[in-house]
């Protein structure tokens, strides 16, 4: 979020929340005239990458719940981890050009067919 964008935010909104990662959550004093309920915006701690805007918090943003959802963690939740594609540590399967470039010959695989043979 730019300078200005925050400086503006704080004039017309009220902070709700900050999660573990650092975001800050804002929603605004007065509902949007389009749809009738009030703007609800984030404050990124880090570049202006969305993904690491953990669940509980994404769907109070996108007005599924009216709260964020705030409850026990269980043993089997993992904690949340930003979308890594496009960077080093993204996944690449044995046959990707990144990973080597081989891969095993499957059944799929294509042979020309020559007339005659």
């Amino acid at each position: 979020m730019s300078f200005l964008q925050l400086l503006s935010t704080k004039f017309t909104a009220r902070k709700v929340g900050r999660d573990d990662v650092g975001n800050t959550y804002y929603e605004s004093r007065r509902p949007d005239p389009i749809y009738g309920r009030p703007r609800r915006t984030v404050a990124l701690a880090r570049g202006s990458d969305s993904s690491i805007v953990p669940p509980e918090w994404h769907a109070w943003l996108h007005h599924t719940t009216d709260a964020p959802l705030d409850g026990p963690k269980y043993a089997w939740q993992k904690p949340h981890q930003p979308n890594l594609t496009g960077t080093p540590m993204a996944w690449r399967p044995k046959g990707h050009d990144y990973a080597g470039g081989q891969r095993r010959v499957t059944g799929g695989d294509y042979e020309a067919w020559t007339p005659g043979a």
